[in-house]
């Protein structure tokens, strides 16, 4: 017998090569952010002027920047920074934006209407110009800049899970589901949520991808995190001076940005029909 479930519900689908590839990559980026700093015995901000731009290899495995601060340390704190304010940044902002799309699809009129009003008072300003005027009541501290890029995020995750919703509550296996007197959780649980899922896993994955290179971005122009906090985008700019004399010093940490932003594109983007 054909139940409601079997007819609604999608195929499930493994990961797919792209997909595998970028979870691979992220685990092990992952695992050098997460081990890394422990195993690691020295301090990232440690100064040796008798190692300064010291090459790869010898007593620095990856070498040492104009400082003599090892940038093994350095990356490796630069990554658990990156990649745990990214984490942070997509929860914060997937919360509560699923929660009030969900709100704003279910019970629609002036609920939906009054979230649709505070969505474009924030799609007015543009996303980094917010991150940027939260930034200026306190300058180079994390706060300001996870909620703003909080704030920015959670547009996303509400209008997919809305426009998503509002879908699957308009189809007729719902209203059958109702007369047979299934209540909203059962829908919630077994026709809703089984649908939004993927599409969320993918908008946080972008997420994080947009944090990582927003907080590099920032803090390269020297509005984000500061000296002598192991942040990458910040270590690029200061060793850029010495780009001639330690060009692979300068690229170690845009290649580790790059990856982890692979790794997130290659998990969210899948596979392609």
């Amino acid at each position: 017998m054909t139940t409601i479930d079997q007819i609604y519900l999608p195929p499930k689908k493994g990961l797919g090569a792209s997909r595998l590839a970028g979870a691979s990559l992220l685990i092990l980026l992952s695992g050098f952010a997460i081990i890394g700093p422990a195993v690691i015995p020295v301090d990232p901000a440690a100064q040796d002027f008798g190692a300064s731009l010291a090459p790869i290899g010898g007593g620095y495995l990856l070498g040492a920047d104009h400082y003599g601060r090892s940038l093994l340390a350095r990356l490796a704190h630069g990554a658990r920074l990156s990649f745990g304010l990214a984490f942070l940044t997509m929860l914060a902002a997937a919360i509560p934006g699923v929660l009030l799309g969900l709100i704003a699809a279910w019970r629609g009129g002036w609920t939906e209407r009054g979230l649709e009003f505070v969505v474009t008072i924030v799609l007015a300003l543009p996303g980094l110009m917010l991150v940027l005027l939260l930034l200026a009541f306190s300058p180079g501290n994390y706060g300001p800049l996870f909620l703003g890029l909080a704030l920015t995020l959670w547009v996303e995750f509400y209008r997919v899970t809305k426009a998503t919703t509002k879908t699957i509550l308009s189809q007729p296996h719902i209203e059958a589901a109702r007369m047979l007197g299934f209540g909203s959780r059962y829908i919630l649980e077994h026709y809703v949520l089984p649908v939004i899922a993927p599409m969320i896993a993918t908008l946080a994955a972008f997420a994080m991808a947009t944090a990582i290179i927003a907080v590099s971005t920032l803090s390269a122009i020297s509005v984000g995190l500061q000296p002598p906090t192991p942040e990458l985008g910040s270590m690029i700019v200061e060793l850029l001076p010495y780009f001639a004399e330690a060009p692979v010093h300068v690229l170690l940490p845009a290649a580790l940005i790059f990856l982890l932003v692979l790794g997130l594109q290659l998990l969210a983007q899948g596979e392609r029909a």
